[in-house]
């Protein structure tokens, strides 16, 4: 319970803080939100989206989930895709992915776990794809230029996924929103845009 006891003393600080210092911002956003930027990304505890970009609260509509994954007829993801696109009117969604992500380590490994490899079969062919391109590593440094490539092209697989969802295709055709693919550099802080 230390933990829950140390998230309230910290709330207890943002309220006599930021909350104290933005009441007119929180005042608006208690009465709605209209972010413009749908961002899917990692749940990864080192990749907080309003951290990492300083967005304000009510600026980013944010749906986390391991691998930054955009599984085909996923019930939970259309509904967000569904509130994002119909009702929030966002102009763009982000797919982010980043370095170091255990979930594009985990494509090499065994699993016993009892759902992480089926999530994960998601993202299997981003690592066929760059390893189709690229020989075997020989040393720890091409494994992790592997690693990365392989983090990138989930990424745009990811957003290739996005376009199987027909309220998703739909809007992008028309012009309504943009798609755009990030990555997170871990090691030095750099968010950049995938081509």
């Amino acid at each position: 319970m230390r933990m829950i006891d140390d998230l309230i003393r910290g709330n207890e600080t943002f309220r006599a803080q930021e909350f104290a210092l933005n009441r007119e911002l929180y005042k608006k956003l208690a009465a709605g939100q209209s972010p413009q930027v749908l961002w899917l990304g990692c749940s990864d505890s080192r990749v907080s989206p309003e951290k990492i970009t300083t967005a304000n609260p009510g600026e980013l509509f944010v749906q986390r989930n391991i691998g930054n994954i955009v599984p085909a007829n996923d019930w939970n993801l259309s509904t967000v895709l569904e509130y994002a696109i119909v009702h929030l009117h966002v102009k763009e969604i982000v797919v982010c992915g980043h370095a170091g992500c255990g979930a594009i380590r985990a494509l090499d490994k065994e699993s016993s776990d009892a759902y992480i490899p089926l999530w994960l079969n998601n993202a299997v062919e981003a690592k066929r794809r760059v390893d189709a391109k690229r020989k075997a590593p020989a040393n720890p440094q091409e494994a992790d230029q592997r690693y990365r490539e392989i983090e990138e092209e989930n990424v745009r697989l990811q957003l290739e996924h996005l376009m199987t969802y027909p309220i998703v295709k739909k809007a992008v055709d028309s012009g309504q929103i943009r798609l755009q693919g990030l990555y997170y550099d871990l090691a030095d802080g750099t968010l950049s845009k995938l081509r």
